[in-house]
């Protein structure tokens, strides 16, 4: 695919790996890159700096009415990436278990599934390509954030489904699964970080070698996915001594 004449939706584009996406494709050159974002004023300074390429738009992924604007506004969008989530830690000791769990299926798997079964018509004129961050835990639990891989697992089902129904149609789902990235987001989850530009590379990286489907973007996701492949259990006993080490900690 040829970036420099691509147009693309990022939605959580104002930090972390949104952001690193964005500035990503500004410098393959992209032609146009929307950001996604739930106040116009986050990215203000941001577009300012290129306002011939970032467009901000409106996009708080939970609201009807702004994924409605979205898919009336970015009609010429060829690449889309649901990239917003949220994250709470939580286990089965907390209070707050099951109203995390509702919030995080709300921002991390309904709200892609929405942008997905909307945009798909667009995609497919397009000939474009539909990116989903899930997340390496939505292959493996870690029982700290017992909530927060449901939401991901459920993504992943999701993106199966797309690649089943759209990749006939011409457009190319791709699935992206990060290990723990140095984000506002895993501010307290006490492991090595890899920095949001990774993310952006390797699906830049892959979006360009136009086959790699399944993008995992750092070690930890790597080598996790690789383990988790061969031994599911061996897999599942590490991330619960993970969980055990961080306790203790």
């Amino acid at each position: 695919m040829d970036i420099k004449n691509s147009v693309i939706l990022i939605t959580g584009a104002n930090r972390g790996i949104g952001k690193a996406y964005a500035e990503a494709f500004l410098k393959e050159g992209a032609k146009k890159i929307y950001l996604g974002v739930r106040n116009s004023d986050s990215v203000k300074e941001f577009v300012a700096e290129n306002p011939d390429v970032l467009v901000p738009l409106k996009f708080d992924v939970t609201n009807h009415e702004d994924l409605q604007n979205a898919t009336q506004v970015a009609q010429d969008v060829n690449i889309l990436i649901n990239n917003a989530g949220i994250l709470f830690f939580d286990d089965f000791s907390s209070s707050d278990l099951q109203e995390n769990a509702r919030k995080q299926m709300e921002v991390n798997y309904f709200a892609p599934l929405a942008i997905t079964q909307k945009f798909a018509p667009i995609l497919k004129k397009n000939g474009g390509v539909l990116i989903t961050v899930s997340s390496i835990v939505g292959h493996v639990t870690m029982p700290a954030i017992n909530s927060y891989c449901a939401s991901k697992y459920a993504v992943q089902s999701m993106i199966l489904a797309a690649r089943a129904q759209f990749k006939p149609q011409g457009v190319r789902v791709m699935g992206v699964y990060p290990g723990p990235i140095d984000t506002d987001m895993a501010t307290d989850l006490p492991m090595e970080k890899f920095p949001p530009s990774a993310v952006a590379e390797q699906t830049l990286k892959a979006i360009k070698d136009g086959t790699t489907e399944d993008v995992f973007t750092d070690a930890f996701s790597q080598e996790t996915y690789a383990a988790f492949r061969q031994d599911p259990k061996a897999v599942e006993e590490r991330m619960l001594m993970l969980d055990a080490a961080d306790e203790a900690a």
